[in-house]
């Protein structure tokens, strides 16, 4: 069983391995630019959601009123930086499968006159998660037709967002500071005199009593007790002192929830725990610059993002290799990785050796190496596992060149795997009819897939 010091640092190093790989800086960059021309669709787009609305179908259904809000909202909508705040789940930090997360919620708006209409992020199920890809959709408790293919239309209430719009929201992202914490210096910790609290959450339980107050007034509830979930099995009761509300830091009264606190409003997960990146920049595993910018601008005052420094060029990244007792070169040569010290003559020859089951040359060998296990493929997995495909396809080109057709191994199955399940999420987009997950990729046809896929844009590739 793990130590409380040893799960925190496996906790933290998840989040870290998530704040590297799962929201790419092109995303970010892309999503922003588009943002700040007024075309909200095309920052969806490049945050990688699918919108599930049309606007003149809204203004159809809902009348102009609840349209131009809803357009407002889709409006400071940062779609990337909802991906960053996304709920993600272990070992490898995917998106949390089969989530309705509620964002905004419009009064009684809905079709019967008496519900609210809301505006929701979805999260594909387990089997069709391939690309991470999130939906946006508008969801109304009063329509009979929904969505068929999703299997949890219903928002979260553990999830929601609606009372957190900092999370999502790029006008609203600077309240990060303090409704999450205060960057490394972090607030101070509520007295836990019983040690109901654990240590992870004492960051974040001073704000409990206010965040409670802001639950119970946004439902329309009275004052009162609210459940505090620690885990699946585990619970606390708050009870807000007198003073409690909007604005306040009244503590309150926490106990353990008993069989009475059934029935009991509950805090949203969001309002409960610490946020990841408050933690991660209070253990000094990681900077500013490997945050969200909208993020870092809150969590860390003054900070200016810069622009990464350019590539080296490729004639500056050939490889060394010990061969035949002397450092010999391997790079791309046309767009293909070779060996750099070696004429055609003497590839060929050895070419055919190893046909013939002789050793191979070193040089060779280590081409091999690359095209079959090279030393990025966990990076390349990765990248794969949170949907940046252009991002591994650009590490791979990076080792192999853009002309290179991987061969058979690891590189080449993972490869192929990502591809196959992007078909099984092209089933689930498609609806109910036809969900079977492909599961084999066997199926794809590799040659072409790999070839066309390896392509950079501009060369008759995608």
């Amino acid at each position: 069983m793990l130590t409380d010091t040893a799960y925190e640092e496996t906790r933290l190093s998840l989040w870290r391995r998530v704040r590297e790989f799962a929201v790419p800086p092109s995303m970010i960059e892309t999503a922003t630019a588009r943002r700040a021309a007024g075309d909200w669709a095309g920052s969806c787009a490049a945050a990688g959601f699918d919108v599930d609305f049309r606007m003149p179908d809204v203004n159809r259904d809902y009348g102009g009123e609840l349209t131009a809000r809803l357009r407002a909202d889709l409006r400071r909508l940062a779609p990337d930086l909802l991906r960053w705040h996304m709920p993600r789940i272990a070992p490898d930090g995917r998106l949390r499968p089969g989530l309705t997360v509620a964002l905004a919620r419009y009064g009684a708006a809905a079709r019967d006159g008496t519900s609210p209409l809301y505006l929701v992020a979805r999260t594909p199920p387990a089997w069709a998660d391939a690309g991470q890809r999130i939906g946006l959709a508008l969801w109304d408790p009063s329509s009979r037709t929904g969505t068929g293919r999703d299997p949890h239309p219903r928002p979260n209430p553990r999830f929601r967002l609606d009372l957190h719009r900092h999370l999502w929201a790029a006008d609203r992202s600077g309240e990060l500071r303090s409704r999450g914490g205060s960057g490394p210096g972090g607030p101070p910790r509520t007295a836990d005199p019983q040690g109901l609290v654990p240590a992870e959450l004492l960051g974040a339980a001073h704000r409990w009593a206010e965040e409670a107050a802001l639950l119970l007034r946004a439902d329309g509830l009275p004052p009162g007790p609210v459940v505090v979930r620690l885990g699946s099995r585990r619970r606390l009761v708050l009870r807000p002192g007198p003073g409690a509300s909007p604005g306040t830091t009244a503590a309150g009264r926490i106990s353990v929830a008993g069989r009475r606190a059934t029935g009991l409003p509950a805090l949203p997960e969001a309002a409960v725990r610490v946020p990841p990146d408050v933690e991660l920049l209070r253990a000094g595993l990681v900077g500013a610059e490997q945050l969200h910018p909208l993020v870092a601008a809150a969590l860390v005052p003054g900070y200016a993002p810069t622009r990464p420094a350019g590539t080296s060029d490729a004639a500056e990244r050939a490889r060394l290799v010990e061969c035949r007792g002397e450092l010999h070169r391997i790079g791309l040569v046309d767009g293909v990785l070779k060996p750099l010290d070696h004429d055609a003559a003497e590839i060929r020859r050895e070419e055919l050796l190893v046909a013939l089951e002789g050793p191979p040359l070193p040089c060779l060998r280590a081409v091999d190496e690359a095209h079959r296990s090279p030393h990025c493929l966990d990076d390349v997995r990765e990248r794969l596992i949170h949907g940046d495909v252009d991002g591994a396809l650009a590490v791979v080109r990076d080792l192999l060149g853009p002309e290179a057709l991987p061969r058979h191994g690891p590189l080449r199955d993972t490869l192929l795997t990502a591809a196959a399940r992007r078909i099984d999420h092209g089933l689930f987009r498609a609806g109910p009819a036809d969900r079977t997950p492909s599961g084999d990729p066997s199926h794809v046809h590799g040659r072409g897939l790999v070839r066309s896929r390896f392509r950079p844009r501009g060369r008759g590739g995608r």
